[in-house]
This record gives C-alpha cells, structure tokens and sequence, in this order.
C-alpha cells in the first residue's frame, strides 16, 4: 500500500487500488492518518500532475518538491505553482544577466517571456524585470504606465538588484538618484553619463553575471508567490561589490521631492 503513495493517485483511487490488492478499506485510512500526523504525506491533487506533459512535469519536480519543504500550503506546491503559473514576467535587456534570469523563472513555473521572443501582450506584465541601466525616458514610461518593475544591473564588478517599484507606493530609481544626489553633488553628473549606457566591456564575468541573476530571479520568485514578509528588495537594493562577494542590503525611502508620489502612500 505504502508503494502506492507515488502521487498518480487520490485518496479514493488510492484505497480502492490498495483493497484489490488485499489491504482493508480501514487499514488504509488508518496508515495515511499516521503519515499525514507525522508530516511525511503530500496532499498534491494528482490531476494536476496527471495534466503535465512529461517533460514539463520533469521540469517542475524540483520545485514542487522544493516547494512541499518549505512551503506551508501543505498541498505539495500545487498552490505555489498555481500563483507562479497566473503571474507574468517579461525581462527586457540583453546580454548574460537578462537570458539568466529568463531561464531561471521559466525552470520556476513562471510565465517569463525575454525581449526577443517575447510577443507584444495583450496587456501589461504582472512583472518587468529591468535589466541595464535605463534611460530617463524609459523610466519616464516606466511612471506614466504605473508598471511594477525589478531593477537589475552588472558591470564595472558590481551587481544591483532591486529595487522592486510599485509607482506610487514605494521607493522607485529616482527617489534614489534623488538621495544620492543630496549626499554627493556630483551625481546628478555621473547619472546623466551612466543613464541608457552599457560599459564595454561590461565588467561582469560569468560567475558575476550568475550570482546577481539568481538574486534577481529570487525576488522575482518572491513577488509572484506573494511571500510574507515581502520582498528584500522593496524600498532597498541588494549590491554585491567585488572582490568581497558580500551581498549588502541597503534601504531607500520614496523621495519626497520625486513626481512618483511614493512618499505620500500610506
């Protein structure tokens, strides 16, 4: 009975199949009571599992198991995977980090879509992830369309990842070149020659370019499976400066003086 327990089967078809091979309708009941009070069964509605084609069910075992760990739904990920799969990402950018990340989220069970594949949408991602250093008209858009985006960017041997914006709710990149700029006069300079530009070359090896697109996949990942607390990267940045390979969280408040209107969000 205990090799039955594979996830191809429900509670119903599982003592059914289980009495036609001579165990009790009542010892079976009995033998799950005991797993599920121990914790060592995972209620995954076999359907769903059923429903896979065989090579996306290989491709998501990882994280439903991953999920049946340390999730606390207790259904085996099936509600994980149900958030990720309703939720939209499209990473625009190019370059290492940007394929990264796309890869990354789609092995996770999003909807994540890169700039060159991706169609033009019917409507907006539920996520941009942002990838490159923008340019202002681009975070101009970015304000005016109200769209939730992640910032992500590695060059120079550094990495930044965050912050995650909700315009009008939290920090976005201008309330931080704002607060640079009262602390360092020169930064309004130094933005307006970064802003839009790529180095070349970057400055950013492989393993460089991998840490910071696990990084930004994983607060990624946070935002589509709605965690508590929320993401590390709301109201902050996570940077990562070489050769210390330390990642540092550092927090940002929505400027009063930018036109986002963050800082007057309850």
């Amino acid at each position: 009975m205990v090799r039955l327990l594979d996830g191809s089967r429900d509670r119903d078809q599982l003592i059914a199949e289980a009495g036609r091979r001579g165990v009790p309708a009542a010892m079976t009941e009995r033998v799950i009571g005991l797993l599920a009070a121990a914790g060592a069964i995972v209620d995954f509605p076999s359907e769903i599992l059923r429903s896979m084609q065989p090579e996306l069910r290989r491709q998501l075992m990882p994280v439903l198991t991953t999920a049946s760990l340390s999730a606390q739904d207790g259904d085996g990920g099936a509600s994980l995977l149900a958030r990720r799969s309703s939720c939209t990402v499209q990473v625009r950018g190019c370059g290492p980090v940007a394929a990264l990340v796309a890869d990354l989220l789609t092995c996770s069970g999003l909807a994540a879509a890169g700039p060159a594949s991706a169609p033009r949408q019917a409507r907006p991602p539920d996520l941009l992830v942002l990838v490159g250093r923008p340019s202002l008209d681009e975070t101009t858009e970015l304000l005016r369309s109200r769209q939730t985006y992640l910032a992500v960017c590695a060059d120079e041997a550094i990495g930044v990842v965050g912050p995650l914006v909700r315009p009008g709710v939290t920090a976005c990149l201008r309330c931080i070149d704002l607060a640079k700029a009262q602390r360092d006069l020169a930064w309004p300079l130094i933005l307006a020659q970064l802003a839009g530009r790529s180095a070349e070359p970057s400055g950013c090896d492989a393993v460089l370019a991998t840490s910071v697109a696990a990084q930004a996949a994983t607060q990624a990942l946070a935002f589509a499976d709605r965690s508590q607390p929320p993401p590390a990267t709301v109201n902050a940045t996570l940077e990562l400066v070489l050769p210390s390979w330390q990642w540092r969280r550092r927090s940002w408040l929505p400027h009063p003086a930018c036109i986002c209107g963050g800082s007057s969000a309850d």
